[in-house]
């Protein structure tokens, strides 16, 4: 199968013009050669968008199989009737969105998603972009002296701006305190190694990462505020602005994204799949 590939900027993204719906519903030798080679063009550009895409959500589900095993549910989102798989992202003036921060997604699990699988279904006339950074970029820029005070070093995660979810408007500390029981804590290195492409970076994040194992708090917040204003740089980013039946597929290992909330109160409806595991990763 031929596929177009148009890069984004020349740190990240990568826009793919190719016949996937077809591909997906053709089966056998085009829909593998397809796969194999929107995998390879993430690999490579970390996030691929793919337009004009009309797609059922068995399809979507399907698409997301290719790559590994899926994760159910989440734990705090909505999922689309009939459909677990899918968590359905739905945002207007009464319901606002929480995903204005940067992230990467689910870093609280001792195990986090390769990848996430965003489709517009509908999305505001203006406005409600996403934007996505590049780990190994953000590393990669990192002075020396900074790469050698943080290998080694590790960081606890956890549910972080989801507190807000559970807490809502009736202040329920015992609601984010069960939150906190039930999804717990993880601990990743903050330099990491790609498995598939060896390449370093970095794995903190503003929404998630709570604190740097064996330092003071104010030693461990004065190093991530160090680590989160390195990273937000426009060159280290793409910056997307949706169209229905857009795809965006991202290797959630090696990126952070923000979803900017300027389109409220016009109504957002995304579907998000994520995938658990790399089948092809070593």
């Amino acid at each position: 199968m031929n596929i177009n590939l148009v890069r984004n900027t020349p740190t990240i993204g990568a826009t793919l013009t190719l016949d996937l719906a077809g591909a997906l519903r053709a089966g056998s030798a085009t829909k593998r050669d397809a796969i194999e080679q929107v995998y390879t063009a993430l690999i490579e550009h970390l996030v691929v968008f793919i337009e004009d895409l009309v797609l059922t959500p068995a399809e979507q589900i399907d698409f997301a199989l290719q790559f590994g095993a899926l994760d159910v549910p989440h734990p705090v989102y909505q999922t689309l009737e009939g459909c677990p798989e899918i968590v359905a992202l739905e945002n207007d003036g009464d319901r606002p969105p929480d995903t204005n921060d940067w992230h990467t997604d689910l870093t609280f699990r001792p195990n986090p998603p390769f990848m996430s699988i965003l489709y517009a279904k509908q999305v505001p006339k203006t406005g409600g972009d996403t934007l996505w950074a590049n780990l190994y970029a953000i590393y990669d820029a990192l002075p020396d002296h900074m790469k050698t005070l943080l290998q080694g070093k590790s960081a606890i995660h956890d549910i972080g701006t989801f507190r807000n979810d559970f807490l809502g408007p009736e202040m329920d500390v015992k609601a984010v305190n069960q939150a906190l029981l039930d999804t717990g804590s993880a601990v990743h290195p903050i330099i990491q190694i790609h498995p598939v492409t060896g390449r370093t970076f970095v794995y903190v994040n503003p929404s998630f990462t709570q604190h740097i194992v064996g330092l003071k708090k104010s030693e461990s917040d004065r190093l991530l505020r160090y680590l989160y204003d390195h990273a937000n740089q426009p060159e280290f980013q793409v910056r997307y602005h949706w169209r229905p039946n857009a795809l965006a597929l991202w290797d959630n290992r090696v990126t952070q994204h923000y979803a900017v909330a300027d389109y409220l109160p016009e109504y957002r409806k995304m579907h998000r799949v994520t995938v658990i595991n790399d089948r092809r990763s070593p």
